[in-house]
């Protein structure tokens, strides 16, 4: 395995709305780690993708030596959008076979592996899946945080701004919330509706949630999200009782009790939790690469 890996520069990225975490093994080292900010297809072109990777001084010396990218990315999810960042990475990794995929699919290899059970991804989105131990089935999940995003983060975080805006907010929570954000109604329009990745912006204020966990607002606020989401995604599904879901993103590793209470309501049975499955991602490529190149 270590010559595999030596030959053979391997790259594994974990890309969400928000931020990508992105993994490279380096031989006779351990492996080199750093993140970006979010690339998803339906927010940034080629030129934008390029143009980040052109700011991350760590990977410069190693574009001419990778191998192998595989990509996992929110928003992966047609060819034409898969296209998108496969075209940039092509230009970016010139020597390189480039994989582009889901994060649902990125997700499902970090915390089941070969395993059977379904699979939702709980961050600045939200969608579910169900893995067969080697493929997704299609989801019809994962629409955006316009017409979805269930119990994600930008749901959260619209609930909490339009609380603020309307007055709707208990005193105190309102007083902190104000002092932490500044928010006006014109700065929020703005960034919703005018400038990009309106949906990370959304779920940038779900994190203030955590310091309130205990109030029975931000309590009632996200059991209401997960029911939702519960209800929605997971109990569409007929066989639902009989795999456990495991989930991955920050809101689910941040509010993971609220959530296992949800999911004990609804007899569904918890799996994995991850904030972030950019480790585990990386050692089954890895070792799934080494395995292919040794049958």
């Amino acid at each position: 395995m270590k010559q595999y890996i030596k030959e053979n520069m391997i790259l594994v990225v974990d890309s969400g709305s928000s931020d990508s975490d992105w993994m490279l093994n380096l031989p006779d080292s351990d492996p080199l780690y750093f993140q970006t900010k979010g690339l998803n297809p339906f927010f940034v072109n080629e030129k934008d993708i390029e143009r980040v990777m052109k700011g991350v001084p760590e990977i410069i010396p190693y574009l001419n030596e990778i191998r192998e990218v595989y990509f996992f990315g929110a928003g992966c999810v047609s060819p034409d959008r898969r296209e998108i960042v496969s075209n940039a990475l092509t230009t970016i990794f010139p020597q390189s076979f480039i994989s582009v995929e889901s994060d649902l699919l990125g997700s499902a290899y970090a915390s089941l592996g070969t395993e059977k059970g379904f699979i939702s991804t709980l961050g600045t989105g939200s969608d579910i899946s169900f893995y067969d131990g080697r493929q997704l089935s299609e989801s019809i999940y994962g629409n955006g945080f316009v017409l979805g995003d269930e119990g994600a983060g930008s749901s959260f975080g619209k609930r909490l701004i339009t609380d603020f805006l309307y007055g709707n907010m208990p005193e105190e929570i309102h007083k902190d919330f104000d002092e932490k954000f500044r928010l006006t109604k014109e700065k929020v329009v703005k960034n919703v509706y005018i400038k990009e990745r309106p949906n990370a912006f959304l779920a940038s204020f779900a994190k203030f949630m955590k310091d309130y966990v205990q109030h029975p607002y931000v309590e009632s606020i996200l059991t209401e999200g997960f029911d939702d989401f519960v209800r929605t995604a997971i109990r569409s599904y007929e066989n639902y009782q009989d795999y456990p879901c495991s989930f991955v993103g920050r809101i689910a590793y941040n509010f993971d009790l609220i959530l296992r209470e949800v999911c004990e309501r609804h007899h569904v049975k918890i799996g994995t939790i991850l904030e972030r499955p950019i480790n585990r991602l990386y050692e089954f490529i890895i070792a799934r690469e080494a395995d292919y190149i040794h049958v």
